[in-house]
């Protein structure tokens, strides 16, 4: 049996809906846009971790920070540590390449396979992207299909739609 992940959480609030963060003592672990019940995320992080969670707004500091700046259009890029060891293989080399997409733009699977090292591997990004710890950290919402239509986002196109138009807007008014 693996080392238990010792974790904390906190939750805040963003104009798509509540925000589970959860961060271990590498870095943080998870932001996990909810759409399930507070309750039921945390008992499905809990499964994953194989250990619960401590309520603890500690620390979370510089995520609050850069979530609340990036709602209201601001692009500092994410300063804080990002604790890799859910992510593994393939996922975490096409979550890797999905970070540098830019604000504002998007890349295709396809694109992301390419730059992640396996160009056939285009539905493996579309996994490796509905299975992220680090929704909008890493910006997955920045992936759309080859003919550039939007895709499903987790079953919440409207918040990716929202997600794009915010950058877009931002982008424009500069």
């Amino acid at each position: 049996m693996g080392t238990m992940i010792r974790t904390r959480f906190a939750v805040h609030p963003t104009p798509v809906g509540d925000a589970l963060l959860l961060h271990s003592d590498q870095g943080l672990l998870a932001l996990d846009l909810l759409h399930e019940p507070f309750g039921a995320a945390l008992e499905r992080w809990a499964r994953r971790l194989q250990a619960a969670s401590e309520p603890d707004d500690e620390g979370f500091e510089p995520v609050i920070r850069w979530l609340d700046g990036y709602f209201t259009g601001e692009r500092t890029p994410f300063a804080d540590t990002l604790d890799w060891q859910l992510v593994h293989g393939f996922t975490r080399a096409a979550l890797q390449a999905v970070a540098d997409i830019p604000y504002g733009e998007t890349a295709s699977y396809g694109e992301v396979a390419l730059h992640a090292g396996s160009p056939r591997a285009s539905r493996a990004v579309g996994t490796a992207c509905a299975t992220t710890p680090f929704s909008l950290v890493v910006p997955v919402h920045r992936v759309v299909r080859a003919d550039g239509s939007m895709g499903e986002y987790g079953g919440h196109p409207e918040v990716k739609r929202f997600l794009l138009d915010l950058e877009a807007e931002t982008v424009a008014g500069e």
